[in-house]
């Protein structure tokens, strides 16, 4: 990589004014943003004009551009400038998670054939380091788990639930007017967000790429006045957790859910906009990084790591793929749920193995029972329509 990075920018919304502003602030000379693309060009933007362009092949065909940062929320739009930028030889840093984990094999072929890099630590857990470190830190064979609260809008949500005794709707209008959640809040709530970040972290820690369609994710917007009550008197909070475990030597297993968290868990005091993850292996048992997942300047940040990760020539060596066995992916694992709802012929959709635990009004009913996973992926369509609301309890076998 050249000594100086010169930067061509596709994107200028909240993360990409962030990046420009912690960048401002940066004491590094040898990065520079030297133009942006954009998609309307009447928007005022408080910067020279001559910075920017609405066409990208004006920064992917510029040969004096040594870096493309893509900075977008259209995840077909961004797959297709960085696949040209990586064919072009041009490194990139992206922070589209939804990109990245449908495309991750396809990205990481092209990185090996053309010899640019993609970097894309931004994509998940904001300004947590997740991904270098599962890269570097956790190079070896050891990792039994990750687990998180992987975003913060959901989290803040579910924060203001809990401390300050809000419903569920009017937690949503203030993450949507503190700018933590879009207009069209379902991409977090429903745990889309989470899947995408969950399935490039399965990648980084085990190696194991999976298609984000055949993992299981459930989101809170179905959560109750009658489920917060029931957390509450049970010594609960509930909060939006990714995980990814592996079962036994060849075999690994991931899933997004609510889930009942008690008080000696690391990510029940994790609150409002903020990530945490929680690391554990054979030798080290649990470590936890904390930090905010969301905002301009923290994931701004993030992005700017990635770039002057570039000034040192880094790329991601996928090495548990080139060095280990890698682990199949598997649904074929029992979990412990609750299950609340209100008609009671939504039951029937469920194949319990077991129901420990069972309760009948006229409005509300529940079950405390175990199921494995992939009767739950079986109904990852319909969970969301139905007049339910379901959280993970545990696990009910033994990791490896």
């Amino acid at each position: 990589m050249s000594t100086q990075i010169n930067i061509g920018l596709i994107g200028f919304g909240v993360v990409g004014r962030g990046l420009y502003e912690v960048l401002e602030k940066s004491p590094n000379d040898r990065v520079a943003i030297k133009k942006i693309c954009i998609k309307n060009a009447d928007k005022q933007r408080g910067l020279p004009q001559e910075y920017f362009t609405t066409k990208a092949d004006d920064l992917l065909n510029d040969t004096d551009l040594n870096l493309i940062v893509e900075l977008i929320d259209d995840a077909d739009a961004a797959y297709d400038l960085v696949t040209t930028a990586l064919s072009k030889g041009k490194s990139v840093v992206s922070g589209n998670k939804k990109m990245i984990a449908t495309h991750l094999n396809e990205l990481i072929e092209l990185q090996k054939t053309y010899g640019a890099a993609l970097l894309y630590d931004a994509s998940a857990c904001g300004s947590i380091p997740v991904i270098r470190n599962l890269e570097e830190y956790y190079d070896n064979d050891l990792l039994k788990s990750i687990t998180g609260i992987l975003n913060g809008s959901s989290n803040f949500i579910l924060t203001r639930i809990f401390n300050d005794n809000m419903d569920y709707h009017t937690a949503l209008k203030m993450a949507q007017d503190l700018g933590f959640a879009e207009s069209n809040p379902l991409f977090d709530v429903e745990g889309f967000d989470s899947l995408y970040k969950l399935v490039i972290l399965a990648a980084h820690g085990f190696g194991t790429l999976i298609n984000p369609e055949e993992v299981l994710n459930y989101g809170i917007s179905n959560i109750s006045d009658f489920d917060i009550q029931y957390a509450r008197e049970k010594g609960y909070r509930i909060k939006l957790v990714a995980q990814v475990t592996k079962i036994n030597k060849n075999e690994i297993t991931l899933y997004v859910l609510p889930r009942l968290v008690t008080k000696d868990k690391y990510i029940y005091s994790v609150e409002d906009e903020f990530n945490g993850v929680v690391i554990q292996g054979e030798a080290y048992d649990k470590q936890f990084m904390f930090g905010k997942g969301a905002g301009a300047h923290p994931t701004g940040s993030a992005v700017l790591s990635d770039i002057t990760a570039r000034l040192h020539n880094y790329r991601y060596e996928y090495k548990k793929q080139t060095y280990f066995t890698v682990p199949k992916y598997s649904t074929n694992h029992t979990l412990s749920v609750y299950l609340r709802f209100t008609n009671p012929s939504d039951l029937n959709l469920f194949n319990f193995e077991q129901i420990q635990e069972r309760y009948t009004s006229k409005q509300n009913n529940y079950v405390i029972g175990t199921i494995k996973l992939d009767q739950l992926i079986k109904l990852k369509s319909t969970l969301p329509k139905r007049d339910l609301f379901l959280a993970y309890l545990g696990d009910l076998v033994n990791t490896y």
